[in-house]
């Protein structure tokens, strides 16, 4: 969450303006406060800014020049979106009846930014309860300009686990004088994927993948240990603990029948990111009355991605939209989507999230 150089320059490019600007003690931070030209609560406007550690591939004249770092998730356009927004609100805050949060925030790709500036005290800078949220991300992958969003589930929570299996090491070729973790940990992948359909109901969407498996040395050996990795996601708190529950009794049972003990850890992770009902239908009727009809849509169906302005979600009211930017003569599908190396984003799309980010603090603090 160290991000020293991005953090200088959304200082300099917010000197100048009438706002009271500091940076966070813990992390490299920024929250700019405007006041409006009349008294009333406040709304925050959040855009990430931290890049993934990803070598870019794109070839083009701005690539990154920083070794194994992109900004393969937009977040350089969220920062300068927002402080475009933050220009245009400046010179309308006689208009505002209350104040502006800016909330420039590090480490959204990990481990989380948004929490400890909430605990550096984020939703009182403007010493006024805080209204609503209201958030922007990118993505290549839906149609240029067109912003999506929802009442409800947004994004699904995000969790890892890590699962030891410990057997007894042995001869490759005499498997019956050792206790293999091999098989103990293949037949846990099966079981756990029978699991998610068996135990969680199918309206109650939940992913478990098994991303990382370790175990041996070489061919003719049975290693003592393997090892389980994955993530989880659902879109339901009650979900995600069932599955949480649902993991470890399935892991120890499969790994008793095979003669083997085994250890689970569950690391949470980001929490179920859950626009609110009212705010969310809000946000799609207000791209329909700034940009036109063509321009905003209701999502269909929730992401099993993960975002940590869930965590502002989950103090006040408010909504995440996506904003779509598939580079030009590249159809949505086609365009190579965020954290890859190869994404590229339509900067002309970048003026309708300017406007989104004004518009939501206009006729919220009318």
């Amino acid at each position: 969450m160290a991000l020293p150089v991005t953090q200088a320059a959304v200082l300099r490019a917010l000197d100048g303006l009438p706002l009271r600007v500091r940076t966070g003690t813990g992390l490299s931070s920024v929250v700019a406060v405007l006041d409006g030209g009349r008294p009333g609560p406040a709304v925050l406007l959040r855009g990430d800014m931290d890049a993934l550690p990803l070598a870019e591939r794109t070839g083009l004249p701005y690539a990154s020049q920083v070794a194994a770092a992109m900004h393969a998730c937009g977040h350089d356009t969220h920062v300068a979106m927002l402080i475009s927004a933050a220009r245009l609100l400046c010179d309308r805050r006689d208009a505002l009846a209350g104040h502006v949060i800016f909330m420039f925030q590090p480490g959204e790709e990990g481990p989380g930014g948004a929490r400890p500036m909430i605990d550096e005290g984020l939703l009182t800078a403007a010493n006024t309860p805080v209204h609503s949220a209201f958030a922007l991300h990118i993505t290549a992958s839906n149609a240029s300009g067109v912003v999506t969003c929802r009442p409800g589930p947004m994004m699904a929570s995000s969790d890892t686990f890590v699962v030891r299996v410990t057997g007894r090491g042995g001869h490759g070729g005499m498997p019956h004088e050792a206790i293999d973790p091999v098989p103990a940990a293949a037949a846990m992948v099966g079981a756990l994927q029978t699991m998610i359909t068996r135990r969680v109901g199918v309206a109650e969407p939940a992913v478990l993948t098994v991303g990382k498996i370790t175990a041996g040395t070489t061919t003719n050996i049975i290693p003592g240990h393997a090892v389980l990795e994955g993530t989880i996601r659902a879109l339901a708190e009650t979900t995600r603990s069932l599955v949480h529950t649902e993991l470890r009794r399935v892991c120890e049972h499969t790994g008793a029948a095979y003669g083997c003990q085994v250890d689970v850890t569950v690391n949470s992770g980001y929490p179920v990111t859950r626009n609110d009902d009212t705010i969310g239908r809000h946000v799609v009727d207000l791209a329909k009355r700034v940009l036109g009809a063509r321009h905003a849509e209701t999502m269909a169906h929730p992401l099993m991605g993960a975002e940590d302005f869930a965590y502002v979600l989950r103090e006040v009211p408010g909504a995440l939209a996506f904003l779509g930017a598939s580079p030009p003569g590249v159809a949505p599908a086609e365009a190579a989507p965020n954290h890859s190396d190869h994404v590229v984003f339509d900067e002309s799309a970048m003026e309708y999230g300017v406007v989104m980010y004004a518009a939501y603090a206009l006729d919220a603090l009318r």
